[in-house]
């Protein structure tokens, strides 16, 4: 008797909020396979929510108006080494019912900064995601930090996870036993800036659903303790010319090697550094890690091979043709955040310098904290907020930031934040780890 029976899996329809969390609708596969590809239904509001599930009662969307989740055929994910069913979807933009992007999609908003970085400019970012996370639940034995036996003792869970991001397209260049206790980092290639974020959302998932599987918890929390090592989610970027797809980052004539226009983007980036924190690092955890002497960058600084500065220009390996290894990474982003708004604002902060024509900033040297006043003064160095209320206050008054956006975006952003902030302020640092610790 023949047996037509398929395995029924559910595939889901994703997208990235504002607090970095993964939402979406979810179909019974193969039935429902024609009807995923179209899209479904979304809500407005949906973008209102803390990391806490709460919407404020004041936010700007209430209970009207909807949207869709329109499915990228080209981010069509399938991952069989992960259990017993398959992990599968696609991510999708967020449009109006008429199809048109909608202001408040994260994917839509880094699509049109990297269109006009390309239009106006000419250039094409390349970018990848270096994670940190840990591994709670488990019961290895202790061993050293960075060590083989902190690498063996994971070694189920590792080759897992390994196998489970191949299979999704973004197989690990490199896998390490981090400082703090149970931490990992992993590193990918870079790849055209769209992409690279599209992949970043989903590693996160696959470490989850890995760790899951495994018995353990993984977290992505910028913090676990108040006295542990943060997690980063460090984003290293560069540039092609779009006419002949060749790297323009590196300057071998220029101090520290940067191009002009790297430079101009990289002065952009320090100029509303501040502003981009709310997308960066945008709960109230995160500034459990921005704290100085913590190499997770406290200050407005760049710096070449500089772990405090917030940007830095990367070593690289001898004997590499330094045109195409040359890169920045940007280290004050951690697992909270969405790829999508954080890679997003980066870049829009960096059309700014271009258009401006901005010099280069003075390369730091050593640790911001030492320096006097007066000598951060002189170099234009900052001390990042030091609390989600001051990064949502200086968003507000960032007026060219806040021009990036639908005026009822920047409301629901305000909304949303007060509302989070009220939640937690209570909290002492204790115990606002383990409020977040829950969630990422």
């Amino acid at each position: 008797m023949h047996d037509d029976h398929q395995t029924t899996t559910l595939g889901a329809l994703l997208t990235n909020d504002l607090v970095g969390i993964t939402r979406g609708r979810f179909f019974p596969l193969p039935a429902r396979a024609q009807a995923m590809e179209k899209g479904c239904g979304w809500v407005p509001a949906n973008l209102g929510l803390t990391p806490f599930d709460e919407i404020a009662a004041d936010n700007p969307w209430g209970c009207t108006g909807d949207l869709r989740l329109r499915p990228d055929p080209q981010t069509k994910f399938l991952s069989c080494r992960l259990g017993d069913g398959a992990f599968s979807g696609m991510l999708c933009d967020i449009t109006t019912l008429e199809g048109l992007p909608w202001y408040g999609c994260g994917r839509s908003f880094l699509k049109a900064a990297l269109d006009d970085l390309k239009n106006e400019f000419g250039l094409i970012m390349q970018a990848t995601f270096e994670m940190e996370f840990q591994i709670t639940g488990t019961q290895w034995d202790s061993a050293p930090a960075f060590s083989i036996q902190a690498m063996r003792r994971a070694d189920g869970f590792l080759r897992a996870l390994t196998d489970a991001l191949t299979d999704i397209g973004n197989a690990p260049e490199i896998v390490l036993p981090e400082y703090g206790v149970d931490q990992f980092e992993m590193a990918f290639p870079p790849r055209p800036a769209l992409e690279a974020a599209d992949k970043a959302i989903l590693t996160r998932e696959v470490v989850r659903e890995a760790a899951r599987l495994h018995g353990h918890r993984a977290t992505f929390t910028p913090k676990l303790h108040p006295d542990s090592v943060g997690n980063g989610l460090h984003i290293h970027f560069s540039f092609l010319d779009s006419t002949n797809l060749q790297p323009v980052t590196y300057d071998p004539s220029a101090p520290g090697g940067v191009s002009t226009l790297c430079g101009q983007f990289v002065a952009g980036i320090l100029e509303h550094m501040h502003a981009l924190m709310i997308f960066c690092a945008p709960t109230a955890v995160s500034y459990l890690r921005l704290l100085p002497h913590h190499w997770s960058s406290a200050y407005a600084s760049f710096g070449a091979l500089n772990r405090e500065a917030a940007l830095r220009i990367c070593p690289m390996a001898p004997g590499v043709n330094p045109e195409k290894a040359f890169n920045i990474e940007f280290r004050p982003t951690d697992g909270t955040s969405s790829p999508y708004w954080a890679l997003g604002a980066l870049v829009r902060a960096g059309l700014e310098g271009l258009r401006q024509k901005r010099s280069t900033p003075s390369l730091l040297s050593g640790d911001p904290d030492a320096l006097s006043e007066t000598q951060r003064s002189e170099m234009g160095i900052t001390r990042l907020p030091a609390s989600l209320t001051e990064a949502l206050a200086a968003f507000l008054d960032d007026v060219t930031v806040k021009n990036w956006f639908d005026p009822t975006l920047v409301d629901g952003i305000r909304t949303a934040k007060i509302c989070e902030i009220e939640r937690v302020a209570d909290c002492d640092p204790a115990e606002l780890c383990r409020k977040y610790a829950r969630i990422y």
